[in-house]
């Protein structure tokens, strides 16, 4: 008995430490205390994220349908600008870990600006773009005219304010990239929490607080997010730690902003891929009705909730890769993402067995409209059959990313998503007349076709030979 409480008490001690949190190289030592130390903190801040997506559609849903239709089309677009931010953040954690595994610490600080400085960039020109277009970009999605009335000002607010989603993604990566996970879920953390105060704040109203509705949810987010960078900026600017960014780094290296550009295409290729992919079947689900299309995104934002944590042990496996490729140790990297991928696929196994049962009563969390009940239930208890593979595709999909090899990635999604998915779900959907089960079922045969095509890959190793 002693035994145990004395391993309890070990691995309690080395959760502490893991949400205490410092820079770290992981290049030696046990692997698995390198993955629990970077997955926790990895882990609790998608929790954070994950729990921002419930939490924001629960209290619109309190609203209308049409609020939450409006999110799902809106959310669909910010997809894009996610790819974007997420193509920008995969090649700074790659280039950032792979400057620390070479013990190139100034080279990773200013591989941190020259990122810095392109969101600043891309943000601002796409946050104009969509705020002058939003309406015709809800026309695009197929919204309605009662729905845009309604919903215009929150797709304009969330559109408008993108520059904040781009510099809380980068800043996140520099910390990823250095082995520093815990001031990246702090940041999210912060950011996210702030927005679960504000959300019934401004869109129900309080006291001398306005009701702003539909629209209060998009300026919650954009004042929580944008908190969360200045707490980012701050961490990177008064540091002790490896990265430190001051006026020595503030200086345009436009190789460093070349070699940026020309891994993150690959990553923004990957997602803006897999994105128009979502967008088209939002398409779809919205051939069946404005009850369908708020089913669809009630069960995503659920989906979503367990898929980020996920992402965090992904995102650890692409640290672990990018140091120790950089430290010259790629039978280590391999093993390290061998074993994320294993502790993944546990957790999503369980996930998918708790979805598959309790998946009406989950759902009903959120709305008791008997149609969109359905149509959510039917969502997780179908989709969720993929989890196992989605465990596995996630985790290697980031190892290539975390090499710095994002064009395999990139191959696999067009094939898997375009070339397969897109004509799979309209097939099933409309022609054999699954309607909204047709999405469902391509979403879980595709995702796991994906990760059977990238362990085919990964297991050539070309991954290993890639220069950053």
């Amino acid at each position: 008995m002693s035994g145990a409480i004395s391993k309890f008490l070990r691995i309690f001690k080395l959760f502490i430490a893991a949400l205490k949190g410092t820079e770290s190289e992981f290049t030696s030592g046990s692997i698995n205390r390198a993955i629990f130390l970077l997955s926790i903190p990895m882990i609790a801040e998608m929790v954070m994220e994950s729990l921002f997506a419930v939490a924001d559609v629960f209290f619109v849903s309190r609203v209308s349908v049409n609020a939450v239709a409006t999110v799902g089309l809106t959310e669909s677009v910010l997809m894009i600008i996610y790819s974007v931010a997420i193509g920008l953040s995969m090649a700074t954690t790659a280039i950032v870990a792979r400057r620390v595994g070479e013990k190139k610490f100034k080279k990773a600080s200013d591989a941190g600006f020259q990122s810095i400085f392109l969101a600043v960039i891309i943000g601002a020109l796409l946050g104009c773009v969509g705020y002058i277009f939003a309406e015709d970009i809800l026309v695009l999605m197929g919204g309605k005219p009662d729905l845009i009335a309604e919903g215009l000002g929150f797709t304009q607010i969330m559109l408008a304010g993108n520059l904040s989603i781009f510099l809380l993604f980068l800043n996140n990566a520099i910390f990823r990239g250095a082995g520093d996970a815990a001031i990246a879920m702090r940041a999210l953390w912060l950011a996210n929490g702030l927005n679960l105060i504000l959300d019934p704040l401004l869109i129900f109203g309080w006291g001398p607080v306005p009701a702003y509705g539909v629209e209060g949810a998009a300026i919650a987010t954009t004042l929580g997010r944008s908190i969360g960078v200045l707490y980012q900026v701050y961490h990177l600017m008064n540091r002790r730690g490896i990265i430190k960014i001051g006026w020595a780094n503030v200086v345009i290296r436009f190789k460093t902003v070349v070699e940026l550009l020309k891994i993150s295409l690959g990553g923004m290729g990957q997602f803006l891929i897999e994105s128009a992919s979502w967008i088209f079947l939002v398409k779809v689900m919205s051939l069946f009705g404005a009850e369908a299309l708020a089913g669809y995104t009630i069960a995503f934002r659920v989906i979503v909730f367990t898929i980020l944590p996920s992402w965090g042990m992904s995102n650890a496996a692409a640290t672990l890769v990018g140091q120790n490729l950089g430290a010259s140790a790629p039978d280590r990297a391999e093993e390290s993402v061998w074993k994320t991928a294993f502790y993944n696929m546990i957790f999503l196994g369980l996930v998918s067995v708790v979805f598959y049962l309790a998946a009406e009563p989950i759902i009903g969390i959120f709305t008791v409209q008997p149609g969109v009940v359905k149509i959510a239930v039917s969502a997780l208890q179908i989709i969720c059959f993929g989890y196992v593979f989605f465990a596995y595709g996630m985790v290697i999909s980031q190892a290539f990313n975390g090499a710095g090899d994002t064009r395999t990635p990139l191959i696999v999604n067009f094939f898997v998503f375009w070339v397969i998915q897109i004509p799979l779900a309209y097939w099933l959907s409309v022609y054999l007349d699954w309607q909204a089960n047709g999405v469902f079922f391509t979403i879980a045969f595709c995702h796991s076709l994906q990760a059977v095509i990238s362990i085919m890959l990964f297991r050539r190793g070309k991954w290993k030979t890639m220069m950053v």
